[in-house]
Order: C-alpha cells, then structure tokens, then sequence
C-alpha cells in the first residue's frame, strides 16, 4: 500500500449522516490508514440547551453561531495535535468559514461527503467553495450546478455499506418475537410515507423510527411510540422482517413515489445483510444493481399499486426472496461498500493533487527495545487496527478513545505519557 495517510474525520453534531460518519472512519482504518474522530455529538446537549434560553430568537441564532464557531475552533486545535493529511467532514458537520479558510491558508486538505439531497438542504452554495473536494450522492444537474458555483473538484460518490455492521444475523427467538413481522419499515414519518402506509395496514406490519406522531391511523403500527433506534437495533430490525419497505422519502403527500434520483443508504445496508427489500425505483439506481429479470438484486415498485403486488408475490414465493436478497448482498460486496468508497476518495484527491500526501519521516520506535517487546507493540498496532508506521502518539490517541480494561502494555504507555507530559 501507498503510504499510509493521517485522516481527521468530523462527524455532525446529529442527524442521519452521524453513522455514515463512523462508517467512513471504520473502512479508512480498515485500509490501513491512521484516523482520528472528531466526536461532535458529544456537544450536541450544550447545543440543544441554547434553544432553552428565555431569550429572543435573534439572539439564539447568534449564540448559536458563536458556538459552531468555537466547535470550529475545538476542531482545529484537533489538526494541530493530529496534523492530517485530510479534514473530511460529512454533511452537517461543525465546519466554519473561518476553519475552511485556515485549513486552506495553511495547506491540509479539506472534503466533505454531502449525503444530502442538494434541492432541500441548500447550504451547499455557501460551503462547497470552501472545501478543496466536495463528493456527492447526485449527478446533474447538481454537479454542474456546484461547477458554476467555483467548485472544481467534485465527485459523483453513492452510498454504501458496511459488512462488518450490515451483517446477517441469527436471532434468538425473542428477538424474533420483538422485531419479527411480514412487513416493517425503519425510518421518518415523511407525508408520501404517511400516505402510503394506511394501504398497509390490513398486514402484519411494523413502523420503527420517529417523527410519526400526529397519525392517528398509523399510530398501532409505531413501535415504542416512535422513539428513536439505534444503528445496532436497526440491524435486529431489517433481519427480522420477511419483507423490508424501503420507499424513499418526499416532502409532497401526492408523490408517493418520488422518482428521485440518489440511492439512499438504506438501500445498500439491506442488502449486505442479505435482509429482502421493497424499494421504488430511481434513476441511478439501475447503475448500482441489477433491477430485472432472473438475475434482479433488488425488487423494485414505481407505484402504490405495484408494491403491494409485489409484497403479495413475495410473501407467497420466500425462495424468490432469499434469491433476490443473496444476489443484492453479492454485489455489495463486490462494489458497494464503505472501502470501496473510502478508495474512490481518495484516489480522486491524488489524481488531482499529484504533490499530496506530503511526505513523513517514518516513525521508529526506540532501538532499545527488546525483541519481544517489538512483537508485542506490533500485536497491539494490529488490535487498535492502526498501521506498522503508527507513532506512539498514534497508539496513546487510539487507547484513550477506548474503553475497557487495559492489560499491562497498555497501561505501561499509557503511563509514559504522562510521565512525558510532565517531565518534557
């Protein structure tokens, strides 16, 4: 492998591109690339508590602002401890102007993932300049849109999946019994959503996730009165159902199937499990899977009307099931996953940046270790899942991310550190 690269990942404070954040921080340290977590979320409280002030709501956007600047702040002061190679931010991080500029000013490499959709989410046009690579889950006119807006390094980059979490699992019979049903849906109560359901309701269906309330016909079908669920319970979920539902969301009530054109990640995470799905069709989606025929990866509907045709088939053919969902999984695998995505990244920003990565000088440990404690650091680098180039202050910053107990290697560095902190 090219050298290994230091990659500071900035995840949101909230909202559906936190996991992908975490996802995309698994597969580059499963490329063996040494990554850093800016953990956002971990200020969402303070953030949420300015909208408790008893104050007017020009003064909130302020305070609000002055502390997405601070998280700007906190932010670089983690660049100047980590010194990456890459600042990547999904959509929705706390990344300023003034953060943007600096990075840029001082020569570290910003990107962003946008995994939102361009037509709602509109903030696009005042950061995307700022960025030095802004990858994307639409093509036009979207990219020729961020062109006319100064960008010059865009890239087409869908969603994936990550095996290692999208997995499929055995459950246990309680776990059948919870989650279990013919049909289930896991996401926000979108208007098309709303109205499409109420067909469903003569089935043994199950509605997971939030944001549904106001619904007085689909409320028995909410799970836990629309609490929120976890990435790891979504996993429980989509692999109890016979038949997953996975209709992509709009704001209008009287587009049911909206015809859009990005593959949500709902899509990709389904299949790697090889969980069955029922999912509307979308004009990129033919590019990312086989949709007809005898050798379909996915069962695709464009309207109400084929879906429940569809889940009537299917529920009465589970080997057509089982077939589908096998050949979806296959071809995650081959194509579609986080480190295929992580890749494609970073293969982009090398071929438009032919001086980057900026050399390093390769890191050595002491020559006065003894032979077996080189072995036992060399175990350790590969159970932190950090390269055989990875520093001491690598190795310190992965364990004091973690928890659990420590064995006495462990706990030796993590004591020499201090010892170093104090006497240097």
């Amino acid at each position: 492998m090219e050298q290994p690269l230091r990659i500071l990942v900035v995840l949101p404070l909230y909202g559906g591109s936190l996991p992908i954040g975490r996802y995309c921080a698994a597969a580059l340290g499963d490329l063996g690339h040494v990554v850093d977590v800016f953990e956002a979320p971990a200020f969402y409280e303070a953030h949420t508590a300015l909208r408790k002030l008893r104050v007017n709501e020009n003064r909130v956007e302020q305070l609000e602002a002055s502390f997405l600047n601070l998280l700007g702040q906190a932010v670089y002061a983690r660049v100047e401890h980590f010194q990456p190679d890459l600042v990547l931010a999904l959509a929705q991080a706390p990344m300023s102007r003034q953060l943007l500029q600096r990075l840029r000013k001082d020569g570290i490499p910003s990107a962003m993932w946008f995994v939102e959709d361009y037509r709602i989410f509109s903030y696009w046009r005042v950061f995307a300049p700022l960025y030095d690579f802004f990858f994307v889950i639409q093509k036009e006119p979207f990219l020729s849109l961020l062109k006319d807006a100064g960008v010059a390094n865009a890239m087409y980059l869908p969603m994936a999946a990550l095996p290692e979490f999208h997995k499929k699992l055995e459950l246990t019979p309680a776990q059948r019994h919870e989650y279990g049903s013919d049909l289930s849906f896991l996401g926000a109560g979108y208007p098309n959503r709303r109205v499409a359901f109420r067909a469903l309701l003569h089935r043994d269906f199950k509605i997971w996730g939030s944001d549904w309330e106001g619904d007085a016909l689909l409320a028995s079908r909410v799970q836990r009165g629309g609490a929120r669920t976890s990435a790891e319970e979504s996993v429980l979920i989509y692999n109890a159902a016979k038949i997953n539902i996975n209709l992509h969301s709009s704001l209008k009530a009287d587009s049911i199937v909206s015809d859009g054109d990005f593959v949500n990640p709902r899509t990709f995470e389904l299949a790697a499990m090889e969980a069955f799905q029922l999912v509307d069709r979308r004009s990129l989606m033919p590019e990312l899977f086989c949709l007809e025929g005898d050798k379909a990866e996915l069962a695709v509907f464009s309207s109400p009307e084929e879906m429940e045709q569809a889940i009537d088939f299917y529920l009465a053919h589970p080997q057509e099931r089982e077939a589908v969902a096998k050949r979806g999984r296959e071809r995650v695998l081959k194509e579609h996953t986080y480190q295929h995505r992580m890749r494609a990244m970073l293969d982009f920003i090398r071929a438009r940046r032919t001086d980057w990565p900026t050399p390093r000088a390769t890191y050595e440990w002491p020559k006065e270790l003894s032979a077996e404690m080189r072995k036992d650091i060399a175990a350790l680098l590969i159970r932190l899942g950090l390269p055989e180039q990875a520093s001491f202050d690598d190795v310190i910053a992965r364990l004091r991310s973690q928890s659990g107990e420590l064995d006495s290697l462990e706990a030796g560095l993590l004591f020499l550190d201090e010892w170093r902190k104090q006497y240097s």
